[in-house]
């Protein structure tokens, strides 16, 4: 998707994903990840991988991948996440650009009443 090769992509998908999308709307749904993708290049590192559980007991694989052009900073700003079934399988689910949550400053909390501060 990076390089704008979308049917290559496209044929990268899980069978049931590309029977809920056709090859013009997964274009369109990638279109935005290509264009955010492109003053950071083309390269990509793996970043974290991980398994999420799901409200009904199953899960599902991801992977988490930074721009390589963000590799000096301490955390990324944005990851590139692609989900899998599972460990077995190369037939992507899902993928997305997601702002990388702990790159978000955090918020500063006014002591609770009743609290001291410690000098």
């Amino acid at each position: 998707m990076l390089r704008a090769d979308y049917a290559g992509a496209y044929a990268r998908l899980a069978p049931e994903v590309r029977r809920g999308v056709s090859l013009a709307g997964f274009q369109a749904a990638a279109r935005p990840m290509w264009k955010s993708g492109q003053p950071r290049r083309q390269q990509i590192e793996l970043y974290k991988l991980g398994m999420r559980i799901d409200d009904g007991g199953g899960s599902q694989l991801f992977y988490s991948f930074s721009f390589a052009a963000d590799s000096s900073l301490k955390t990324p700003p944005v990851l590139l996440e692609v989900t899998f079934r599972d460990t077995a399988s190369r037939a992507v689910l899902g993928f997305g650009l997601r702002p990388n949550q702990s790159a978000a400053p955090k918020r500063a909390t006014k002591p609770s009443s009743g609290s001291r501060r410690l000098p």
